[in-house]
């Protein structure tokens, strides 16, 4: 359906929703007076009300109505005499709220395009919420504008560059979430594999100590003498030293030994066997040392030997469990911690590479899901910098995570780093599918994405430019199929 064109004016009637716009015959002295209650317009001399009056358009619109689309051309500017309007990124989804602009806010009653704006297309579609007024100017007759009134159009700029001010603040904000949305369920799978996994071991641990008190009374039950004592405290501490500094065993070679075990405990009377013969191969213990205790100890207190030193292993082995999922979920709080700069001033004198590896420690899951190889070639020469130390770290995060997203069937990420005379350099670089050319001069733009609905909103390179950029420094890529590579250069005197 064709837009009907106002005459005189050349300005479309918007798309409408539910009801559309109805046209006003309001008079110029209607419209000048009502621009008068418009904050930017309230104190402008007569005449240049009148001339702007004559050339606007005054309409009214429903509840819902659509005031203009994503992607359609932005040709005129609107003031919001009654009502308001929502933008939202996806009107298939009106879940994505963007912008609000509404009658009575000196920020939002003028909206639309603005002179000096370089905006080529609107990035939303608008809904009216309520019943409203908005009087609407084309953009064809701003060089007029800026000549009549120029205190006026000193005015919109000044609403303008707050308005991308603010618009640049949101958009950081929504990536930041959005990057806080990637590393969250990562996360909370990294941080619950070892929390379950020090829980089982500390209730194991609980059981396993009960069985070594038990075994512990019944040995005390036997009268050992001190030669025998001695020589059961040796095996027991010989054990544990093995199992606290052997060299793990391959599956095949435990196998085996496990049975050469467990076959000799049936042939002396010892029951279940096999339950104890793995903690004992694991100790270094074979046959030869069973028949060392045994010939030692009475047959009748044999048993309850091999039963508190079984445990005694069992409880080692579960401390250290525990032990390596504590140190696992402590190193993922302190990369957490680094990675934030929690409890630190936004500016910091930043190491490039401990935020790498705080940034790669917590997407680390994301490469063992593909089975990424990870290879860094880091410059050990590289100095501090002052830095937004957690903005760059969001940097790092989404140019590793695009790699990541490039190699769905598995690959290889490069990280490396680079002093240059007056930079240094971090390039990050993947072996997956590459950025078509015909997008290449477009990745860098505010909500451009190839990705599905929902899966992106085009924030995150756009943001990875503006960091780079409030850093005096440089991104540059070159990407073909199986090489993409984005090298960042930050200056090294800030």
């Amino acid at each position: 359906m064709s837009d009907p064109k106002i005459e005189g004016v050349g300005v479309p009637v918007p798309v409408s929703g539910t009801v559309g716009s109805i046209a006003t015959t309001t008079s110029p002295e209607d419209k000048v007076e009502a621009l008068r209650r418009v904050h930017v317009f309230a104190d402008l001399p007569e005449d240049q009300l009148q001339w702007f009056a004559e050339n606007v358009r005054d309409d009214r619109y429903a509840a819902g109505d659509i005031l203009f689309r994503k992607g359609d051309p932005p040709d005129w500017m609107a003031i919001f005499i009654e009502g308001e309007m929502h933008a939202y990124r996806n009107d298939s989804a009106p879940d994505g709220q963007l912008y609000i602009a509404r009658a009575g806010d000196p920020a939002s009653e003028v909206t639309g395009m603005l002179p000096f704006s370089r905006m080529t297309q609107f990035n939303a579609t608008g809904r009216t919420a309520i019943p409203s007024r908005i009087m609407r100017f084309p953009v064809a007759l701003f060089p007029e504008l800026l000549q009549r009134m120029p205190v006026l159009a000193k005015r919109l700029v000044g609403i303008m560059s707050d308005r991308v001010r603010e618009t640049t603040r949101v958009d950081q904000q929504q990536d930041k979430l959005m990057a806080l949305g990637k590393l969250s369920a990562g996360l909370a799978h990294e941080l619950n594999n070892p929390a379950a996994g020090a829980t089982r071991a500390a209730n194991d641990l609980i059981a396993t100590l009960a069985e070594l008190r038990a075994a512990d009374l019944r040995l005390c039950q036997h009268n050992l003498t001190t030669e025998q004592e001695a020589s059961i405290r040796a095996f027991e501490t010989n054990a544990l030293e093995h199992t606290a500094t052997a060299l793990q065993l391959n599956s095949l070679e435990q196998s085996d030994r496990e049975e050469i075990v467990a076959a000799w405990l049936e042939e002396h009377g010892i029951d279940d066997g096999w339950k104890i013969s793995g903690n004992l191969v694991e100790a270094g213990i074979d046959t030869t040392d069973l028949e060392r205790i045994s010939s030692e100890i009475e047959p009748v207190a044999f048993a309850d030997v091999l039963a508190r030193v079984n445990a005694q292993l069992a409880a080692a082995k579960l401390a250290s469990e525990i032990k390596t999922s504590t140190a696992r979920i402590s190193e993922l709080v302190s990369a957490i911690k680094e990675y934030s700069y929690m409890d630190q001033a936004a500016v910091q004198e930043v190491d490039i590479h401990k935020g790498l590896e705080s940034t790669l420690i917590i997407l680390k899951y994301k490469l063992k899901k593909k089975s990424i190889q990870l290879t860094r070639e880091y410059d050990e020469t590289l100095p501090r910098i002052k830095a937004y130390g957690s903005e760059l770290n969001l940097v790092w995060t989404n140019l590793i995570v695009n790699a990541v997203e490039a190699m769905p069937e598995g690959g290889t990420l490069k990280v490396r780093t680079r002093k240059e005379p007056t930079d240094i350099m971090v390039e990050i670089r993947d072996n997956g599918s590459g950025i078509p050319e015909n997008l290449q001069s477009r990745i860098f733009e505010p909500f451009f994405t190839t990705k599905a609905v929902g899966e992106g909103m085009g924030l995150g390179l756009d943001t990875v430019a503006r960091i780079v950029r409030k850093h005096r420094g440089n991104i540059r890529f070159d990407s073909k199929p199986g090489d993409t590579c984005f090298q960042v250069r930050l200056p090294l005197g800030q």
